[in-house]
C-alpha cells in the first residue's frame, strides 16, 4: 500500500476521465479553435463570473500572466511574504516582466495587515515604483479567507486605483469548505471570485485533471494574457486533450472535495493527543504538524519505509485527494503512532506493495 500524502498534484486521472480526453474533440488552440478549449474556457468564465478565461499550462504560468497582464516594467504589485506568486513562483513576474513584487508580513491566517496594505502604496513619484496590483491567496494553509477580509482588502486597493488578483489555486476547496445554507459550489466560487479583477484557478490538484489551469478576467485582460502566454511558451496545439480531464473534473470532482475534508479531519482528529505532535487541522483539505526535539525528518524517513509520504517544507504536510481513501488514512495513522510509541515503528508490518490508494 503507497499512500501518497505529499500533495493533491499527485492524483492520476480516472478511468471516466482518460475516456474523456480520448473523446475530445480537438483543433488548434494557437488558431483558437480547439472546441474543448473553447468549452472549457467558456466554462470555467461563467462559473467565476468573468468575461473570459484562458486555458494555462500550469497555475504557475497562469499567475505570472495575470500579474503581467496587469502590471508594466517599473510597477509593483503587493503580495504577501510568504504567498506561493511570491516566494514559491521563481521570481518571474520580477526575472520576465521587471514587475517589482512588494512583500508584506502576514499573520498566521495569511492575512497582510489593510494598514500595512495602504502604506505600501506608493505616491505617483518618480522615485518609486508604480503600485498596480494586490495578491491576495485562497485558500492559505488549507483554510478559506474570510469573506469580510477578502471585500476589505479588495476594497481598500480599489480606492487606492489598484487592480486585484487572486491565486485561486485550491479556490474550490475555499468554496466548499464555505458554504452557506442551500448553496452550491459554483455559487460561492463566484462570490469569492466577486472581489477580484483576476483570478487563477488549477484544476492538477484537488479537481484531479494532470495538468492545467485556468486565468479568469475581463476579455480585455484576457487578449494580454494570451500574448503573454505565448511568449512563456504556453500556447499549446491539440490541448484539447487536456482541457477535456478539466471539463471532466468541473463536472464530476467538485463536490467530492468535501469527501477530502472529511479524510483530512480523519487525520487529524487521529494525530490529536500524540505526545511529540502539534496539529495544525485545516478547513479543508490539508493538515500540518510539528513534530518536537527536530524529529520531522526521521518520521518522514519511517514513513516513506511504510509506503506513506509527505512533505516537510513548513512543518509536515499531509494533503487528501481523490487518491487516497479512509484506509489510506488509518494505515498513515498507525505508522505514525507506531513511531512515536518506539521511535523506529518497528513492530509494524512493511507494505505489501506499491500500487496507489484510489
Amino acid at each position: 500500500m503507497l499512500v501518497d500524502l505529499r500533495s493533491d498534484t499527485v492524483t492520476q486521472p480516472t478511468e471516466a476521465m482518460r475516456a474523456a480526453m480520448m473523446a475530445a474533440p480537438l483543433g488548434d488552440d494557437v488558431f483558437g479553435d480547439d472546441p474543448t478549449v473553447n468549452a472549457l474556457q467558456e466554462r470555467i468564465a461563467a462559473m467565476t463570473g468573468k468575461e473570459a478565461a484562458l486555458f494555462m499550462p500550469s497555475g504557475t504560468q497562469s499567475n505570472l500572466c495575470g500579474i503581467l497582464a496587469h502590471c508594466q516594467r517599473g510597477d509593483e504589485y503587493i503580495v504577501g511574504q510568504n504567498a506561493h506568486t511570491y516566494r514559491y513562483e521563481g521570481g518571474g513576474a520580477a526575472v520576465f516582466g521587471s514587475v517589482q513584487p512588494q512583500p508584506l508580513t502576514q499573520d498566521a491566517t495569511g492575512r497582510m495587515s489593510l494598514s500595512d496594505i495602504a502604506a505600501a502604496i506608493k505616491p505617483d513619484d518618480p522615485h518609486f515604483a508604480r503600485t498596480r496590483l494586490l495578491c491576495l491567496e485562497n485558500t492559505w494553509n488549507g483554510n478559506a479567507m474570510p469573506d469580510a477580509y477578502l471585500r476589505e482588502a479588495t476594497q481598500l486597493a480599489r480606492e487606492h486605483g489598484l487592480a486585484t488578483h487572486l491565486d485561486g489555486a485550491r479556490v474550490f476547496n475555499a468554496a466548499v469548505a464555505s458554504l452557506a445554507p442551500g448553496q452550491n459550489a459554483e455559487a460561492r466560487v463566484r462570490d469569492i471570485a466577486d472581489h477580484f479583477d483576476s483570478l487563477s484557478v488549477c484544476f492538477s490538484k484537488g479537481l484531479g485533471a494532470p495538468v492545467g489551469s485556468a486565468l479568469c478576467g475581463s476579455r480585455e485582460l484576457m487578449e494580454r494574457a494570451r500574448r503573454l502566454r505565448k511568449m512563456a511558451g504556453g500556447g499549446l496545439r491539440q490541448s484539447g486533450l487536456l482541457a477535456a480531464a478539466a471539463l471532466h473534473a468541473l463536472d464530476h470532482h467538485v463536490d467530492r472535495l468535501a469527501d477530502d475534508h472529511a479524510l483530512a479531519q480523519r487525520l487529524a482528529q487521529g494525530l490529536v493527543g500524540i505526545d511529540g505532535l502539534a496539529v495544525r487541522s485545516a478547513q479543508t483539505n490539508i493538515v500540518f504538524v510539528d513534530v518536537d526535539h527536530g524529529r520531522g525528518p526521521a518520521l518522514l524517513s519511517h514513513l516513506e519505509q511504510l509506503g506513506v509520504r509527505a512533505t516537510g517544507l513548513i512543518g509536515l504536510r499531509f494533503v487528501t485527494h481523490l487518491g487516497v481513501d479512509a484506509a489510506g488514512i488509518d494505515h498513515a495513522l498507525a505508522c505514525i503512532r507506531g513511531f512515536f510509541s518506539n521511535g523506529t515503528g518497528t513492530d509494524l508490518p512493511r507494505p505489501g506493495g506499491t500500487s496507489a490508494v484510489y
